[in-house]
């Protein structure tokens, strides 16, 4: 019967099934996770609508992960024994798991190859800039430019599906962003927003643009540095 087919499924693939199952979880709990921290760190209404979007879908399938694992232990564990023609006949079967035994002659040394290469620890925390013409682009202020008051920026915010976009600055020598403005309607070399510099102490800042899609993914920014100097009053 279809039934007892189906059963026999269960109980044959119950380790691959919770394999499976257990990945799937890991992977959308990590995504839970960050989207709520997103969420709690959030400046604008459109970022938190974004994040709270892809925390629902998260929080969703997590739902649905463990109705999964209870239906399957519940197959295994009451359904499958109450139904004789379910139960399979087990084979014997190679255990794909199993860690092989590596024996070594006696005063042998081990394969170079079986040995891991210790990390090198040379990666770059320096911050890159990535701007891509009609896409993700500042044009102005330009790098390098001085500016005061009020300042106009202009370039491009404008790829498939695209969630929003935000401007952030900070000082050369610091690690976190501040958020200034965020938009989500598609610009190519126009008028993005305004940054206002007026409370701003002078000296050197970095401004880059961060366009996400709405899948919540953040393309590389396009960043600028700049001299903010107190306005001249007319």
């Amino acid at each position: 019967m279809e039934v007892e087919e189906a059963l026999r499924f269960f109980k044959l693939y119950e380790v691959w099934i919770y394999l499976i199952l257990g990945l799937g979880g890991a992977y959308f709990t990590i995504k839970f996770i960050r989207a709520w921290d997103e969420l709690r760190q959030s400046s604008f209404g459109l970022e938190r609508e974004s994040a709270q979007g892809r925390l629902n879908r998260a929080a969703s399938v997590l739902v649905l992960i463990v109705f999964a694992a209870i239906t399957e232990f519940a197959l295994v564990s009451f359904a499958i024994p109450a139904i004789p023609g379910a139960n399979p006949l087990l084979t014997p079967t190679l255990d794909l798991l199993a860690t092989p035994t590596v024996t070594l002659e006696p005063g042998g040394a081990p394969d170079a190859a079986l040995i891991p290469e210790p990390d090198s620890g040379n990666e770059q925390a320096e911050t890159q800039s990535t701007c891509i013409p009609g896409q993700v682009m500042l044009t102005e202020p330009q790098d390098g430019s001085t500016v005061e008051g009020i300042v106009a920026i202009v370039g491009s915010a404008n790829i498939p599906n695209l969630g929003y976009y935000k401007f952030e600055m900070a000082r050369p020598n610091e690690s976190n962003w501040l958020s200034i403005e965020a938009r989500n309607n598609p610009v190519v070399d126009g008028e993005l927003g305004n940054w206002n510099t007026t409370r701003l102490d002078p000296g050197v800042y970095l401004l880059r643009l961060v366009v996400t899609d709405n899948q919540g993914q953040a393309l590389p920014p396009c960043m600028v540095q700049v001299n903010v100097v107190p306005e001249q009053n007319p």
